[in-house]
């Protein structure tokens, strides 16, 4: 553990977290957008294709439960996403190679506590918003690189919350900038996928076969951005706790990966 004075000396840099994140995505692109397509953009691809075709004679109360089996599957799958992809991302920041295997059997190890994870941070940045914005906003910010601290120190689910508000502490306005330049690219992200959609297959109307061929690109592209925004965000948020944990802790070379080993 580093001391205070020579932590003080550390700077925290932002251009450093978005270059370490696109060069791990560009080192490890197969296995990277790989995993996010697998066991994230394509479970939501298939099911909303299937919604797209449900008729108004299917059984609702059958549909509806099918539907909600399939979301819980497809958010549990997500959650293996971010873990295989944290696993990904420190071990191009470890100067390591790791297989697409290897990713996803860490995945899977932390799917669940991930899952966990999950359900309580967004009920409770739904009360922080709730009450008035800045609250939730605060929360974000303090629980920025919980996921990377609980797949990679082994945390659990209520201390990853404590140890990504260490983390953070002190550096929130930058964790802010960069939350702020990635909500961007992503809603940039999005209207291309609208765009295109549009200019291909035009405005659709539910009385005209048109709107199936507007469904059938939506889901297309839309998988495609969800593969691309999935990966760039964790190999963002993993990114971000690399350098707040060198900041805080030191350097850690070559040994974030030992974890895994």
């Amino acid at each position: 553990m580093a001391s205070a004075a020579s932590a003080s000396d550390r700077r925290m840099s932002i251009g450093r977290v978005f270059n370490r994140a696109f060069a791990a995505l560009g080192a490890n692109a197969g296995t990277m957008f790989g995993i996010a397509f697998l066991f994230s953009a394509l479970p939501i691809a298939l099911l909303n294709l299937w919604q797209a075709g449900l008729g108004p004679t299917r059984d609702f109360g059958t549909n509806a439960v099918l539907i909600g089996g399939i979301y819980l599957a497809s958010f549990v799958l997500t959650q293996l996403a971010q873990g295989g992809l944290v696993r990904a991302t420190i071990a191009h920041s470890d100067h390591r190679t790791v297989s697409f295997a290897a990713c996803v059997a860490t995945g899977a190890r932390f799917a669940l506590p991930l899952l966990a994870l999950g359900i309580v941070m967004g009920f409770a940045l739904l009360l922080g918003f709730m009450v008035f914005i800045i609250p939730g906003v605060l929360l974000y910010l303090a629980w920025a690189v919980a996921v990377p601290a609980l797949v990679i120190e082994g945390t659990g689910v209520f201390g990853a919350f404590g140890r990504s508000a260490f983390l953070t502490r002190g550096a929130r306005w930058n964790v802010f900038g960069i939350g702020l330049v990635v909500l961007v690219l992503y809603y940039i992200l999005l209207a291309g996928v609208g765009i295109v959609t549009v200019a291909i297959t035009g405005f659709p109307s539910p009385a005209t076969r048109g709107l199936d061929g507007f469904l059938t690109l939506s889901s297309v592209l839309g998988a495609i951005s969800t593969t691309v925004s999935t990966a760039a965000f964790a190999a963002i948020q993993t990114s971000l706790y690399v350098e707040l944990r060198d900041w805080k802790d030191g350097p850690q070379i070559d040994q974030l990966s030992d974890i895994f080993a």
